[in-house]
């Protein structure tokens, strides 16, 4: 358990983002952005678990509502990958501004595919770690597949996420298409650490291989079996948790 934890309003694109901020002490071995899976939250379990087991390990970890989420300001609807970006870039200064740079971003699943996008706009960064992510942002359009033609056509559809409604616009689809995922993960530099189940049935371990096959070398990859996509077992995310602390050591040191 964290001894110390801060609730933190950051300003983003869309008005105040919410995030909490743990450490395990005054001395962290180094600062982490933790983004959650696409509508899930901060709070979410493998958020919160994967968050405190780091912490546990003795890292700083801030994990924040994505715009339109939870306790953050903004309309979800209005969000894309390219504004979710922006949003991690800008809790990334905030973080050096007001304690330490990050130097490892975490995204699960379609935050996953956020951190792959910053890693290489935020300059401090010495590892960047995906759990369960897809190669493109536009692979997220598979959980509202039956309403493309609907948002396409009208500008925008009533969708239902993970049993809660949302509305999805055609702006979304036009940024996610417009994205070129392959190209960004090819010039990543950044030691890179690729987590994912072969029995994800959300989002499949081919991306996986997708994203590790075009990552160049330091780059390393840990089978989750037999883990679901939201890591709904404490123990799973307790092993991603001891997994990242130990690879993230020998890039974070001095």
């Amino acid at each position: 358990m964290s001894k110390h934890r801060t609730k933190l309003e950051i300003q983003g694109t869309q008005g105040t983002l919410a995030a909490i901020l743990e450490k395990p002490g005054p001395h962290p071995k180094a600062y982490v952005i933790y983004a959650h899976c696409f509508t899930c939250g901060k709070d979410s379990l493998a958020a919160s678990r994967i968050s405190r087991g780091l912490v546990a390990q003795g890292f700083a970890v801030l994990r924040y509502d994505f715009a339109g989420i939870g306790n953050s300001e903004g309309a979800f609807e209005d969000t894309n990958f390219t504004s979710s970006v922006d949003d991690l870039i800008k809790v990334a200064e905030h973080l050096k501004e007001n304690y330490e740079a990050p130097a490892l971003l975490i995204g699960h699943s379609f935050g996953g595919a956020v951190v792959l996008g910053a890693t290489n706009k935020i300059k401090s960064i010495k590892g960047v770690v995906t759990v369960a992510a897809p190669s493109k942002p536009c692979h997220v359009i598979k959980q509202f597949a039956d309403f493309e033609d609907e948002i396409q056509e009208k500008g925008q559809a009533n969708v239902l996420l993970s049993g809660r409604p949302f509305v999805m616009k055609k702006q979304f689809l036009d940024d996610v298409y417009n994205q070129n995922q392959d190209e960004t993960i090819r010039k990543m530099k950044t030691p890179l650490l690729v987590f994912h189940s072969p029995r994800d049935t959300t989002v499949l371990i081919k991306e996986a291989e997708h994203i590790y096959n075009y990552a160049k070398h330091p780059k390393s990859f840990i089978s989750l079996e037999p883990a679901d996509h939201l890591l709904s077992s404490s123990k799973h995310a307790a092993y991603v948790a001891s997994s990242v602390a130990v690879w993230a050591e020998h890039y974070v040191e001095e």
